[in-house]
Parts: C-alpha cells; sequence; structure tokens
C-alpha cells in the first residue's frame, strides 16, 4: 500500500483521507443484505425473499451503507493509519468524504503524541534529606508502642493534674439556660488534651473526686455555632474518677512481650534500622519527586486535551475501585459527599496534566538515550506482580499486555537514569 500523507490541520492534530475500494465495499454490501432481508416485510414476497434492488427502491440506495462502512472501517483505518506513521494519542474523528466509482473515501481526523523539548535533564541539581535517625527518633517510636501497651489507674489521695483522664457530668448555660449540645454524662476528658473549649481543663485541675463545681469561660469567636460564638457561658461540673496512665518500664521484660528480642539492646538497634529503612525510602521518593519537578520544569510540551481526559478516566476508574474495596460504590461516596461526577473530574485535571506531562518527558528521555525493557527486565515484572498477587505468572501475562509492561519499565529507566546523573546535595 502506498504511504498515505497527513495534513496538520492544528497543533498536534492531524487528518488524512483512505479508501474502501469499491469490490470491497459491494462484496460488504451484499453480506449486510444476506444479514437483514430475512427482517424486512417486502409487499408481494415472502418474509426474506426480496430482491436487493427491490429492497433499494424501497427504502434507498444506500440502506446498507453504513453497516458496511462500520463492518469495514477498523481494518482500513488501521491499514491507513499504519502507513502515516502517525503516533496517535486518541480515538479518530471519522467522515465520509465521497461513495463513488472508486469506493468509499473517509477523512480520519486524530491527535498525535507531541512534541517534547527538554533543555536539560543531565545535571539536574536537588537536595536529598538526611537519613540520620537520632537517639530521640529511636525513643519516640519505643514510646508509642509503650503508650500501646500502658494501663488505666484510678487516682487516689490527690487532686486532678494535667494528663489525668477526668470522668466529668457537664451541662452548659448561656444566660441561666440550658443549649443544645453542651451536657455530657460520664465523660471521659483527658486534662491538657485540648479537646475542650480554651479554659475548661484548666478549671478542673486541682479538684477532688466527688467535687461539683462551676466553670466560667467564653467560646471563641470562630466557634461553629453562631449561637455561641463569643458568648460568656457557665458549665455545671461534677467530678466522678481520675485516672492515670501508666506505662510499663522498658526493660528487658517489655522487650520480650511486644517483640521477638529478649534484650533492650536488641530491640533498640531493630526499631533503628526499621525506621532508617523507612526513612530511605520517604526521602527516596521525595527525592524522585523532586528530580521530576526539576525536568518538568525544564520541559516545553503542548499536551492534547484527550489525553488529559484519558489520565482523567484512568484516575476515576482507579478511584471507583479503590472505594469499592471499602464497600462503597462512586454513586454512594458522592451522594455522601454532595459532589458531582463533574467535579471530581474537573477536581482530577491538574494532577492529570502532571502525570501526562511526566510520562511525555521521561519517554523522550528514554528515546533520546536509546533506554529499552529487556527480556529479563519483563520476566522479572510479571514475576514480581504474580507474587504480590499470588497468581500464577502465566495468568498475569495473559492479563496484562507487554506494552504496557513494557512502558513502565522504560520509565522507571528513564527515572533511574536521571538520578544517576543528578548533581545531588544531602542536606
Amino acid at each position: 500500500m502506498a504511504s498515505i500523507k497527513a495534513k496538520e490541520i492544528e497543533t498536534n492534530k492531524y487528518s488524512f483521507e483512505f479508501l474502501i475500494n469499491k469490490e470491497a465495499f459491494d462484496a460488504e454490501v451484499n453480506k449486510v443484505y444476506r444479514k437483514n432481508v430475512s427482517k424486512l416485510n417486502i409487499p408481494g414476497f415472502r418474509k426474506g425473499k426480496a430482491p436487493k434492488h427491490i429492497v433499494e427502491k424501497l427504502y434507498g440506495t444506500t440502506v446498507f451503507f453504513d453497516e458496511a462502512i462500520d463492518n469495514l472501517l477498523p481494518e482500513a483505518y488501521e491499514t491507513a493509519l499504519a502507513s502515516t506513521k502517525l503516533e496517535v494519542v486518541s480515538r479518530p474523528e471519522i467522515e465520509v468524504v465521497s461513495i463513488d466509482d472508486k469506493g468509499v473515501t473517509l477523512k480520519a481526523a486524530v491527535f498525535t503524541k507531541p512534541e517534547v523539548v527538554i533543555s536539560e535533564y543531565k545535571g539536574l541539581e536537588v537536595e536529598k534529606d538526611s537519613v540520620e535517625v537520632s537517639d530521640e527518633d529511636v525513643s519516640k517510636d519505643i514510646d508509642s508502642v509503650r503508650e500501646r501497651n500502658s494501663r488505666m489507674l484510678t487516682v487516689e489521695g490527690r487532686p486532678a493534674a494535667n494528663g489525668d483522664e477526668a470522668t466529668i457530668d457537664f451541662e452548659g448555660f448561656l444566660d441561666g439556660v440550658a443549649f443544645d449540645g453542651g451536657k455530657g454524662e460520664k465523660y471521659p476528658l483527658v486534662l491538657g488534651s485540648g479537646s475542650f473549649i480554651p479554659g475548661f481543663e484548666e478549671k478542673i485541675i486541682g479538684k477532688n473526686v466527688g467535687d461539683e463545681f462551676d466553670i466560667d469561660v467564653t467560646f471563641p469567636e470562630d466557634y461553629g455555632a453562631e449561637n455561641l460564638a463569643g458568648k460568656a457561658v457557665v458549665f455545671k461540673i461534677k467530678l466522678h474518677e481520675l485516672k492515670v496512665k501508666e506505662l510499663p518500664e522498658l526493660d528487658d521484660e517489655f522487650v520480650k512481650d511486644v517483640s521477638e528480642f529478649n534484650t533492650v539492646e536488641e530491640y533498640k538497634a531493630d526499631v533503628r534500622a526499621k525506621l532508617t529503612e523507612r526513612r530511605e525510602k520517604t526521602v527516596e521518593n521525595k527525592l524522585e519527586n523532586d528530580l521530576i519537578d526539576a525536568l518538568i520544569a525544564n520541559t516545553q510540551v503542548e499536551v492534547p486535551a484527550c489525553m488529559i481526559d484519558q489520565e482523567v478516566d484512568a484516575q476515576v476508574r482507579d478511584y471507583e475501585y479503590r472505594l469499592s474495596s471499602q464497600g462503597i460504590s462512586i454513586d454512594m461516596y458522592f451522594q455522601y459527599t454532595g459532589m458531582t461526577m463533574e467535579q471530581l473530574r474537573e477536581s482530577l485535571k491538574t494532577d492529570a496534566e502532571k502525570q501526562v506531562k511526566v510520562r511525555l518527558a521521561l519517554g523522550k528521555v528514554a528515546k533520546t538515550e536509546k533506554i529499552k525493557a529487556l527480556k529479563k527486565d519483563l520476566e522479572a515484572e510479571y514475576k514480581k506482580i504474580a507474587t504480590g498477587y499470588n497468581v500464577d505468572i502465566e495468568t498475569v501475562k495473559s492479563s496484562i499486555p507487554e506494552e504496557n509492561i513494557s512502558e513502565d519499565i522504560v520509565l522507571r529507566k528513564a527515572i533511574d537514569f536521571i538520578k544517576e546523573n543528578a548533581v545531588i546535595k544531602t542536606k
């Protein structure tokens, strides 16, 4: 087949004409006639027996054209597209130009992958956070485990102190009248937690179990309930009980209870190693994001709207999948949040455009540096996916096209290339 010349009709949009020859078209029209004639009732003929020219005389000569064109179009379009050498990123807009003695002439309009210009991708300068883990970091992590293994002890023989959990009855009054939402019974309140409005918790400190007393406080000016914002109120309080949290001692016995280690030293070393590993991952992720931001800042590309829409489509599908894994449908989500599909799609557009730019820029780097996905890379990735989902590797191969896996590998390698050639300074 001779090469078909495409014409640029606007930025990143091309059109080209192609032909379905008359012989193929006539044969398909006859096939469509044979398929549909049995459904037609033609006066003077038994059902399904009316000749083609009679049907065309009654319904018009083009009665079978649309279906015939639809049947032949996919293969004809793909053949023509391959001849143009265009890298298409959209579905075609198809127009029938003419139907004559040559056959059917059609015009396709498509968006193509945009030209990407990167001023620099080697030697990008970024700062990398330190991964150092301090003794204080280790202590904080261990203290969180001690918190989870703490117990509450009843306080006796002393008044309420900061940090105690006070069990109280309370009722609030505005100008001597109880207000809605201002009452609670046997409510557990950690003093100093800031759970209540400013001044409330502090006035319980120093009181004893069994005390009944009033607290005078003023609601903040920006309080959510307009009828209470900035108003002075009185809370009547009864203090029922005080408890204090007791953390277990950090000793070998505690370590044996919460881990597979026998000594505090071993446990601390493991905590430090795990914190270091987590921090290294966080730092590496941030470093890659910073490198990608630097790459995008050096990239000029005009992204077709259809590519952004396709990325939004993918993100919406991912959103629906994550919701369904929690037992929530997208319609339920919209009902709960008051959001619409249009609003959701609009909220995703900025990130979608960035993701498209990132892929285009990394693809440009990969093409320039001749980065490829090797067979061993593909096998390793298929194996990783199979292991992650606990399925047979052949099942994964049949489910995910090789070109999709290959593209992901190439983009990953492009990021690694940029990182290897970057100027990285540690903070």
